[in-house]
């Protein structure tokens, strides 16, 4: 092994997608925040796509896998889950291998509904499941300038990112 190569890591960085179709009936639920809306996610959860990017995110750096494996769509007891105790307990399971969130940035790509109503309340359930303070989360919408599924109002897609850190005596 070459001398120059890095073999510990003080942070490590984490990526997370998420994409689900629409489906008839609300609320919409986005970062654990219900979004008063005539649609849903489809999905084996509650359908949260930014709580499943981020959890993602979170398992990835971490180097825990993703979240398919810890909580597997075939498991029926899951279904209808709650995703942000899904991003609790993966959280949980990042502290248990020695890391703590530091922060995580997330971007839902959507037509609709507009993001920027619902931002803060999202950063807020994030931040709590994170463990992390409001400022150390960001939540951006952004669309898909009508191009392909996303932009015919088929569904949404999520992308996040996350940095942990090894703690201290970890």
């Amino acid at each position: 092994m070459s001398e120059s190569r890095v073999t510990s890591h003080e942070s490590r960085v984490g990526i997370g997608y998420d994409s689900h179709r629409f489906s008839p009936g609300g609320p919409l639920v986005l970062g654990g925040t219900r979004i008063p809306v005539e649609f849903s996610l489809a999905g084996h959860s509650d359908g949260d796509a930014v709580a499943h990017a981020v959890t993602d995110a979170v398992l990835g750096a971490a180097g825990l896998g993703d979240i398919g494996e810890m909580f597997p769509d075939t498991d029926p007891s899951l279904r209808g889950a709650d995703s942000m105790e899904m991003l609790r307990a993966a959280v949980a399971r990042a502290q248990g291998a020695g890391f703590a969130v530091v922060n995580a940035d997330v971007v839902v790509v959507t037509e609709t509904p507009r993001i920027g109503p619902y931002r803060d309340a999202m950063r807020a359930a994030l931040a709590e499941a994170l463990g992390v303070g409001m400022a150390d989360v960001n939540v951006k919408g952004k669309s898909n300038e009508r191009m392909g599924w996303i932009g015919r109002g088929e569904g949404l897609a999520c992308m996040a990112t996350a940095i942990l850190a090894r703690r201290a005596g970890a």
